[in-house]
């Protein structure tokens, strides 16, 4: 019997086993998650209802939230303020097609900031349909928002794809880029140097990583190659696998320059020389500058024969010392805000009901 238990067999069957347990439990808590948004938002047109045929005010949604946890005292989630959340919900998203495939495949508490930091319509889906696609947690969804991940999208970036890349890569290529990348997760002054900053992303490679975007791989920085016996190094080094290449990331804290093509175009055919395999597409190379000329960027990429994509990115503005302990946090302010926007929603309730 030991040796039936030591067995690959038994192993393999075990973990077999375990992976079809964690995929019905995954399985159960989505569905539960899907269960109570569509609860939730079922209540809510419940109360939007209400409101518009018989002016119910905020002192009965605070009577229905005093009387739905005493009912439900095991229950969370019928306090006053996501009472209204849920009439904010239902008045988002009016058709439930779009609760039961979007909104409802992302926890709750995801889709109440959403509400609170997005207020277009069609950014707010683009968001969820990330979240369900990525997996994010909330915190990685909120930094998204408010580092305006949707408005940052390659359609900004200028590049060449289009000329260098087959159909769908060039696509999709140009949906990896942004612009501008949102570096201020790191403390630098707007006169730091090439090496201070890349020094500084590898210092924070999980928060660059994630600004880069889903499917890119880490290399390495200052990656040496060789050329006709001399070395030449790479300022960042990538592999994305969802575009199955290499992705070269030359830093520029300066202005694009016409020259930055040229150079990046024989870094990128060395690469594709060098360290490609056959099963691998065209290597592509990305410059981030501190600023950039649409004109110049375009007659500089004209000719090129390598798939280049040219950015800017950003840093965090440094406030002077005197001032960084008198001022708010980030979570403060965002306390503050859902307190305002409650007391506004409630006024309304009672402008209503009047």
């Amino acid at each position: 019997m030991t040796t039936d238990l030591l067995s690959g067999d038994y192993h393999n069957f075990l973990q077999a086993l375990k992976e079809r347990i964690r995929n019905a439990q995954s399985r159960s808590a989505l569905a539960v998650n899907r269960e109570l948004v569509t609860l939730y938002w079922q209540i809510g047109q419940e109360i939007l209802t209400r409101q518009r045929e018989q002016g119910w005010g905020a002192k009965v949604i605070s009577q229905l939230a005093k009387d739905l946890k005493a009912a439900f005292p095991e229950m969370k989630g019928f306090s006053r303020t996501n009472l209204l959340y849920m009439r904010l919900f239902a008045e988002a998203y009016p058709d439930p097609q779009i609760v039961q495939q979007l909104a409802g495949q992302i926890p709750w508490f995801h889709n109440c900031m959403l509400l609170d930091k997005v207020k277009d319509s069609e950014e707010r889906l683009w968001y969820i349909q990330e979240t369900i696609q990525h997996g994010w947690s909330r915190s990685v969804l909120t930094q998204r928002v408010e580092s305006g991940l949707y408005r940052r999208q390659g359609e900004g970036s200028l590049t060449n794809f289009n000329q260098t890349l087959p159909q769908p890569q060039s696509d999709l290529a140009q949906q990896i880029l942004r612009d501008p990348y949102n570096f201020d997760f790191l403390s630098l002054g707007p006169e730091a140097q090439e090496r201070e900053l890349e020094t500084a992303l590898i210092q924070h490679i999980r928060e660059f990583l994630l600004e880069m975007g889903v499917g890119f791989a880490f290399v390495g920085s200052q990656y040496s190659i060789q050329v006709s016996g001399k070395e030449y190094r790479l300022d960042l080094l990538f592999y994305h696998f969802r575009l199955h290449c290499f992705v070269v990331v030359d830093l520029k804290t300066v202005e694009f320059e016409p020259e930055f093509s040229g150079k990046m175009n024989f870094y990128v055919s060395a690469v594709d020389d060098l360290l490609r395999s056959p099963a691998d597409n065209p290597t592509i190379g990305i410059i981030l500058c501190k600023t950039q000329d649409q004109t110049v960027v375009e007659y500089a990429l004209r000719d090129v024969a390598k798939p280049i994509g040219i950015s800017t990115y950003q840093l965090k503005n440094a406030l002077p010392e005197p001032l960084k302990g008198n001022l708010p946090t980030i979570e403060e302010l965002e306390t503050q805000l859902n307190i305002l926007s409650v007391e506004i929603e409630a006024g309304r309730d009672v402008e209503n009901q009047d």
